[in-house]
């Protein structure tokens, strides 16, 4: 690296030899990463090739809780961490459990960005997007961008656990460098519809089934600013739905099949990728 101003005065051609990673750092994530990763495979982990995070190891007792256990005293020995006991809540995500199953819900982190928009008392919409709005006005006041992109980036963190505003906020992320009164009237027809489903939950239960599905479709031309169509697919694992996603297409459609395979295209790509995650 280069030395920094006077240093070759002082210390002639010598260089500085890292002995620590800083905090903040591009880099750090990934060295602290790697360190992780060699320390959770001299345990005897493997490190899952769909899924680079995800490690592994195989055992004949199913839920391992000596495993579990072991792992913990390990990783406290290489690192500074602390038990945190079952999980329930994190990043502002709820989590509940049950003899029938598992509940995720994110209904505090809701009601914290409804009081931060202003909107605790506003009157509660059932959709979270009118299913006629087309964007392609280039002509409007332009609305603050700051607060445009606050509220845009809450609700696409949102949209993580709730797959029934994903297509609504796919379409308004779309307008991030240069938001309108439109684009700002749809966030918050997100928001109203945020505070009548604050309580939903995504249910994962306990089930007998086996096998993966997968469901697709797409709009064809549904932007009329540059004609490209949106692509959405969900999958469901062991009849519990785990992934979902709404985008708009790469490259314009020059018929509805073209758009309806494409998204089937991605379909299969997701199911392919949960497949091979579930080999593991």
């Amino acid at each position: 690296m280069d030395p920094p101003p006077s240093f070759e005065e002082k210390f002639g051609t010598r260089v500085c030899k890292l002995k620590k990673y800083l905090y903040g750092l591009k880099q750090s994530p990934r060295a602290w990463f790697e360190r992780f990763t060699q320390v959770v495979k001299k345990q005897g982990y493997s490190q899952g090739q769909a899924d680079h995070t995800m490690f592994y190891r195989h055992s004949q007792k199913g839920d391992d809780v000596d495993e579990i256990r072991c792992l913990k005293e390990h990783l406290a020995l290489e690192f500074e961490i602390k038990d945190l006991g079952p999980l329930k809540y994190f990043l502002g995500i709820e989590v509940a459990r049950s003899k029938k199953g598992l509940m995720v819900s994110q209904k505090k982190y809701v009601i914290d960005l409804l009081k931060e928009a202003g909107m605790s008392g506003c009157r509660p919409a059932d959709t979270p997007i009118d299913p006629n709005v087309k964007f392609g006005n280039k002509e409007g006041r332009l609305v603050d961008k700051g607060q445009y992109q606050r509220l845009v980036g809450k609700l696409i963190y949102l949209s993580h656990i709730m797959p029934d505003i994903a297509f609504a906020v796919s379409l308004v992320s779309q307008f991030m460098h240069s938001p309108m009164e439109e684009h700002e009237e749809a966030v918050f027809r997100i928001l109203r519809y945020l505070k009548s489903s604050s309580g939903k939950s995504l249910f994962f239960k306990k089930s007998e089934q086996r096998g993966t599905e997968a469901y697709t479709d797409a709009d064809w031309a549904g932007s009329i600013t540059d004609r490209r169509s949106t692509s959405g697919y969900c999958t469901f694992v062991l009849g519990n739905l785990v992934t979902w996603r709404s985008k708009k297409q790469s490259v314009v459609a020059r018929s509805s099949a073209k758009a309806e395979f494409r998204s089937m295209a991605q379909g299969i790509c997701e199911m392919m990728w949960l497949k091979k995650l579930w080999r593991t």
